[in-house]
């Protein structure tokens, strides 16, 4: 009969208790509501919990307890008054706000201004800043593909961004601007990357691009592949379904995470059955450092295949086509590109600007003279390359100006030509130099380059086919 009461006793102490608990969390919360905004919901339960651990203690001590004190009696029955006070809740260390941060990546025609706008940051302030400061006017132009983090309050308001701004082989510069007693101020960091080398496979399946991503290759390399076998591979026409590639490259990390692929340094391509293999290679000195074949000639042609990285043919070369604005059959002395407006094209071979202007139907059009009377031109263009104008020299893989639908133009293609004493010529048809050889000492030197990559190539191969197995 003792057990009973001293258990009955224990239940009503603990429902008694609960009740108490709930009013003096219903009191916590209404004081935090009215002391914190509406949407720092978290950090009003900090308060709650101040109001009610208190009182979740007074309720284990009373199911604890088998007396019937004038302590047990004096909790049951008590008012709960809740006192309004001050608190600064920054200044007692209970309350501050983690300023939120974010990335974004930079879209092609971007501002700085508009981007944080779209990110919903207070930019007030920041252009004149901008146009004032020297070193965070290099922000004015931003170059699509990269990415801006930011840290603001919850206020929306400007605590620093970061722009990584340059970046070479080893190391990567940044501009970070923060807002500092309310000014901005800006300054240049400077880190150093880890390389770690990467190998990855693939199968093209539908295109290059798709087969890069199932192999988890950034695009940034699929691009590299494209340029280094500019001259012997058309990537528009020729790439077949079951066209394999394998890739050694170089991965730059920062505080451990992955921040950028480098530099391809060896590829095996295999086209229509036909394997193609290059090496990144640099002679003693830095001399002609480049991409070269196994028997040691350079890859870089006197002329690319192709003046866009991807696009496709919407009309080729022919002395007889019907024009879609004359209205009547007449030749059509180039190939037709078909790619989105702005679209960067690359200068086929190195050279000197002969034409940059408009000129009739090819609307905004660039002419490049070349080596031994060869020379190309560009037309329909919406704008040109920056410094583009007659006199001026041009390497080759330079962007001398962009995709458009300027003169007669039905819609936004690059118009280009390839001319050989000013008579044109199919530029899908002609025969490119190959390049002079690795000199003796060289080659012996890049043989041993050669053959410590192609180690590297077949044990990755080897270990990828055991974990298959």
């Amino acid at each position: 009969m003792m057990l009973q009461n001293l258990l009955e006793r224990a239940i009503a102490a603990w429902g008694q208790g609960f009740s108490l608990t709930k009013r003096f969390i219903q009191s916590g919360w209404q004081f935090a509501d009215s002391a914190l905004p509406q949407s720092h919901n978290h950090r009003k339960w900090v308060i709650v919990g101040f109001f009610s651990f208190p009182v979740l203690g007074a309720v284990v001590a009373i199911a604890g307890s088998v007396q019937n004190s004038p302590v047990d009696s004096a909790l049951i029955n008590s008012e709960v008054v809740v006192e309004a006070v001050e608190l600064n809740l920054a200044d007692e260390g209970v309350y501050t706000f983690d300023p939120l941060v974010a990335e974004e990546r930079i879209r092609r025609g971007d501002t700085l201004v508009g981007l944080l706008e779209r990110m919903g940051v207070n930019t007030a302030g920041l252009a004149t800043f901008l146009g004032q400061d020297k070193t965070a006017r290099n922000l004015v132009n931003l170059r699509a593909g990269r990415v801006l983090t930011v840290q603001q309050t919850a206020d929306g308001d400007l605590q620093w961004l970061r722009y990584k701004s340059g970046i070479d082989e080893d190391s990567q510069e940044s501009i970070l601007v923060q807002k500092l007693n309310g000014q901005f101020v800006s300054k240049l960091e400077s880190v150093n990357f880890e390389k770690q080398i990467v190998f990855r496979s693939g199968r093209i399946e539908s295109s290059l691009f798709a087969a890069a991503d199932k192999a988890g290759m950034p695009d940034s390399v699929a691009i590299q592949l494209t340029e280094i076998f500019g001259s012997d591979i058309d990537f528009h026409r020729e790439l077949q379904k079951g066209d394999e590639f394998k890739v050694v490259y170089e991965d730059l990390t920062l505080e451990g995470r992955s921040a950028r692929s480098g530099r391809v340094l060896a590829v095996e391509f295999v086209n229509n059955n036909k394997p193609y293999k290059a090496y990144w290679f640099a002679p003693s000195g830095n001399r002609n450092a480049g991409y070269y074949n196994e028997e040691g000639r350079s890859l870089k042609k006197s002329f690319l295949r192709s003046p866009l990285a991807f696009s496709r043919i919407s009309s080729g070369f022919t002395p007889r086509r019907f024009h879609p604005i004359q209205q009547r059959w007449k030749a059509h002395n180039g190939v037709d590109y078909a790619a989105p407006t702005g679209t960067p094209i690359m200068a086929t071979a190195s050279g000197t600007v002969k034409f940059s202007g408009w000129q009739n139907g090819y609307g905004n059009f660039v002419e490049i003279q070349h080596h031994s009377g060869y020379s190309t031109a560009y037309a329909h263009l919406s704008r040109f390359g920056k410094g583009v104008k007659v006199g001026q020299k041009v390497e080759q893989g330079d962007v001398i100006g962009y995709v458009g639908a300027t003169g007669w133009a039905t819609g936004p293609h690059l118009h280009y030509e390839f001319r050989v004493n000013r008579v044109p010529k199919n530029p899908l048809s002609i025969t490119v130099a190959q390049a002079e050889p690795l000199d003796r000492n060289s080659f012996g030197e890049f043989k041993r380059v050669q053959l410590a990559l192609d180690r590297r190539m077949e044990l990755a191969t080897a270990q990828r086919l055991a974990r298959a197995q």
